[in-house]
């Protein structure tokens, strides 16, 4: 089993975004400290929910703040950026980690960064597939060279290159088809529980057979003494994240923007995954494990809205919970200072 954290660099009210992203990079330096095997970190833009719109130039602080602990993307946007161009970033933050980084990439949503940045709602729905298929040759070619629909360009060569096998956020039959055509490793997101994470893998499973990847299961992990109280917490805290965060969605076009009773968004979180005592939250993330197959879940550890609790929330499942899903009563077997072995990589 391998555990990480799951970075949004949510901005509760009152926070300064600066400070939030800063407060982002220690928590990524508290997982190494705590024993997680790798931290990922999503990119968002003109919004509260998440205030980081780099995440590779975020994993490139962290990289240079640790040594041990994989770090991610989950994910980049790929909608809103050229593939090559994010290629290049990619495979800086492979060599100047020591190999400790993975790409993730999403298609991202018909939002307003379309416009921003220029590259248009027609290449969010027509041209995901062509800019994957760009980032894979940019990632593993000599040189690359494009005549599609929304890229052309004379040959070029790539520099630096790097292995890399990125893994791709799967929210549709669509996405899971696209990923499992290429061979890549799925990121399944905090919306769905077990059984549509389950039925993700299994469609992926039919599609590409014999197909030896590790996929990722996003979650919200949040532990404290008693399951009530960790529920009764983020009950009273995620909702004043949650509220303005989800609100800064805004369509590009006149479609109406997608609409959550947050109240009952973070009820259902509080009931899907590991939100409780530390031994509630180990059999939690086993549980979703053996009905899924998926052996690698990255958890959402922010919800609690304090920076200096949700350190604790990250010190207290590296002390707590890990030890469970390792097998290691009262963390006997790990490494001084919590460290582990070196990650192995996401596409296994």
């Amino acid at each position: 089993m391998r555990t990480g954290i799951f970075v949004v660099a949510a901005q509760f009210p009152g926070r300064e975004a600066g400070r939030v992203l800063a407060d982002a990079v220690e928590l990524v330096v508290a997982a190494e400290e705590a024993g997680f095997d790798d931290a990922w970190v999503a990119e968002h833009h003109f919004m509260s929910y998440g205030v980081c719109p780099s995440a590779t130039t975020l994993m490139a602080v962290a990289a240079g703040r640790t040594t041990r602990i994989g770090l991610g993307t989950a994910v980049s946007v790929l909608s809103t950026q050229h593939p090559v161009a994010l290629a290049e970033q990619a495979a800086m933050l492979h060599h100047l980690s020591g190999g400790r980084f993975t790409l993730g990439v999403g298609r991202g949503g018909p939002w307003v960064d379309l416009e921003v940045f220029g590259t248009g709602l027609e290449r969010y729905e027509r041209g995901f597939a062509e800019s994957l298929d760009l980032l894979l040759a940019a990632l593993s070619a000599e040189r690359v060279a494009a005549d599609g629909e929304f890229f052309r360009f004379r040959e070029v060569r790539t520099v630096p290159r790097a292995p890399l096998r990125p893994l791709v956020a799967c929210t549709s039959p669509a996405s899971v088809a696209l990923a499992a055509a290429r061979g890549l490793p799925m990121l399944l997101g905090l919306h769905v529980g077990d059984e549509e994470k389950a039925a993700a893998v299994a469609a992926y499973e039919e599609q590409a057979p014999g197909v030896a990847v590790r996929h990722v299961a996003a979650a919200v992990g949040h532990v404290a003494d008693s399951t009530a109280r960790a529920v009764r917490e983020l009950k009273e805290s995620m909702p004043r994240w949650l509220g303005p965060g989800l609100a800064g969605y805004r369509p590009v076009d006149g479609r109406p923007r997608p609409s959550r009773d947050v109240g009952a968004y973070v009820d259902l979180l509080t009931r899907i995954h590991p939100v409780g005592s530390p031994e509630h939250c180990a059999e939690s993330i086993l549980r979703t494990a053996d009905r899924t197959g998926i052996e690698h879940v990255i958890l959402l550890v922010e919800g609690i809205g304090e920076h200096r609790r949700t350190l604790e929330n990250v010190r207290r499942f590296g002390a707590e919970v890990l030890p469970l899903l390792r097998g290691e009563p009262d963390g006997a077997g790990s490494p001084p200072g919590g460290l582990s072995s070196p990650p192995a990589p996401v596409s296994g």
